[in-house]
């Protein structure tokens, strides 16, 4: 037998069923599979990806898995692939199935975590394409502080309809056009049949592609391995460099919480802003630096955002999609630009073992001043997400501007309470809403929905009414990255935990305030006091049994990430050193 004198085995969790004569049973099963000695008795890599055939975003993680294994045997290690659920936004939306969305996340972590632990793999390359996967997969790299690597399975192609690129937004949107008669039901057949044109995630800066540029500059994922769309065989290249650049971690001990440190949460932050990410980074970020025992609220990324300037004209604030961010440098040239500004920490290391500085003095792209503004000049000087705080949301609430203007950052009218998302959608539909008015959705956190739902198809619906200038909304449910108009979300504590949302009446006048970071209510302590003597607890749910019941049971403030367990900060056990 060969031994490979890279890796010390005795110090990797594989040697607990690959090493000494006690271990021949586990030997066995091993061998048949077809594993050679040589390979037993190598680093044993966990490969795991969100495969499913729910959605676009995720049939191509199975092929490009196959890649990365070849670069992980490449390296010299032994990979073994296997699956975890993914639960597609995109399908989940405007219905019931939207409570599992959130949840799905934290399943997805305690499942690559299970799968881990249980059969003692030394390192994880994970693989993901849809919203809550992204962060669920990197949530796991951290709470298990393995050395690993992210690969995000890519962006879909834009439709082209009418001369213009088009996106499952655009589908959105399009029913709240057809709703307004001002769109024909053939007009809606054609353009569902060529929005989406391939595999891949949602096109434009929505929730999947903004954790993809979260994964490079976190450093999880090697720089610009998030770029090319899901149906670019280019990709092939990033998969096996992933594969090699895991063993380098391995044979280095560079682990998760190495490259996840506070200013690596904070470069991430950065980057949401200046591409006008989705209002979902405010809720993934909290939750990965708790895997890591860091302390990095709402609050936190909403001070990083403050004084970030918004520079990349991506969809659905702006005008591009993720492929037209790709063919002029990607994230990589994002990254390079907010280092001219002092905006980075180039000190962080990254996936490849390199500085995240090192790493940008190998880019040599610039900004191409259509898709990449240059960070001296542009659109606005202030991210494209902004973080409230007022006696209606006392731990905070999340709205993105990217593509709204001063004066529509700011918004004062009569509140029109909704208890649920499918009363808000039936009103909308009816037009039973008023110009002027602040329309709240409440019961919808993470407790209280359970799931914390995304309000797309309400508020597309709005959009596609014409009505997305002239009215606000506010939930402690989430929005979609597709989100676009006046529409605050995360607000907290939910009404489930007793929260001001939880008080409000039809009348009550709301005052939302982008540039001064206000959301509050004009009722006293006192009015508020005596509503909350008055409280009569929370909507009852149906969700009495099941993984929403523990879901429930088990989640904390949007704040804190919604979190469903104590994180790093109680931990007694390293699953690496054990």
């Amino acid at each position: 037998m060969t031994v490979n004198t890279r890796f010390d085995k005795s110090k990797l969790p594989s040697r607990h069923v690959t090493e000494g004569p006690a271990r021949a049973p586990h030997r066995s099963y091993f061998y048949a599979m077809g594993i050679t000695e040589e390979e037993i008795h190598q680093p044993w890599v966990g490969v795991a990806t969100c495969w499913n055939e729910a959605a676009p975003c995720n049939i191509a993680l199975n092929r490009q898995a196959q890649i990365v294994k070849h670069g992980v045997k490449k390296g010299g290690g032994t990979p073994r692939e296997f699956t975890t659920i993914t639960v597609t936004d995109g399908i989940a939306m405007g219905h019931e199935g939207m409570r599992s969305s959130l949840a799905s996340r934290d399943a997805i972590a305690d499942t690559v975590e299970l799968t881990m632990r249980g059969h003692c793999y030394d390192a994880l390359v994970g693989l993901a394409g849809c919203d809550k996967s992204l962060p669920g997969m990197m949530m796991a790299m951290v709470r298990l502080n393995v050395p690993s690597v992210f690969i995000y399975g890519g962006s879909i192609l834009p439709g082209r309809y009418k001369g213009q690129d088009i996106t499952v937004q655009d589908m959105f949107e399009a029913v709240g056009k057809n709703q307004a008669g001002t769109l024909s039901e053939a007009e809606l057949d054609i353009m569902e049949r060529i929005a989406c044109p391939s595999s891949g995630a949602c096109g434009a800066q929505y929730t999947a592609n903004t954790m993809a540029c979260v994964s490079e500059a976190i450093g999880l994922a090697l720089l610009n391995s998030s770029g090319a769309p899901a149906p670019y065989e280019s990709r092939d290249q990033y998969g096996e460099a992933s594969g090699v650049a895991v063993m380098n971690l391995i044979e280095k001990n560079i682990r998760a919480r190495d490259i996840v440190t506070r200013k690596a949460l904070e470069n991430a932050a950065r980057v949401v802003a200046c591409t006008g990410g989705s209002t979902n980074g405010a809720l993934h970020l909290p939750a990965i630096a708790h895997e890591a025992g860091i302390e990095f609220d709402l609050f936190d990324v909403a001070d990083i955002m403050r004084d970030t300037p918004y520079f990349v004209d991506l969809r659905p604030g702006g005008k591009y999609v993720a492929k037209d961010l790709y063919e002029v440098g990607g994230v990589p040239v994002v990254m390079k630009e907010l280092a001219k500004a002092g905006l980075l920490h180039l000190d962080c290391i990254t996936a490849s073992g390199k500085s995240l500085g090192e790493s940008l003095e190998e880019i040599t792209g610039e900004a191409d001043g259509r898709v990449i503004y240059p960070v001296g000049t542009p659109l606005t000087k202030t991210g494209g997400v902004v973080g409230l705080k007022g006696n209606l949301a006392p731990d905070g609430a999340i709205v993105k501007v990217a593509g709204m203007t001063e004066k529509e950052q700011v918004f004062t009218g009569p509140a029109r309470v909704f208890e649920c998302e499918e009363d808000a959608f039936e009103a909308v539909k009816a037009r039973a809403y008023k110009e002027g008015e602040v329309i709240v959705i409440r019961n919808e956190g993470p407790a209280g929905g359970p799931g914390m739902r995304e309000m797309l198809a309400t508020t597309a619906a709005l959009s596609g009414q014409g009505m997305g200038k002239k009215i606000a909304l506010i939930t402690d449910g989430r929005f979609s990255g597709a989100t676009r108009g006046f529409c605050v979300g995360h607000v907290g504590p939910e009404a489930a935990h007793g929260g001001p949302i939880a008080l409000l009446k039809n009348g009550d006048i709301i005052t939302l305030n982008a540039l001064t970071g206000e959301l509050s209510v004009a009722l006293s302590d006192e009015e508020l006091a005596k509503r909350k003597a008055e409280w009569k607890g929370p909507r009852p749910t149906q969700y009495a049994t099941g993984a929403l019941w523990k879901y429930a049971k088990l989640v904390g403030g949007a704040r804190y990430g919604a979190v469903t367990h104590p994180g790093a900060k109680d931990e007694k056990h390293v699953y690496m050193d054990q």
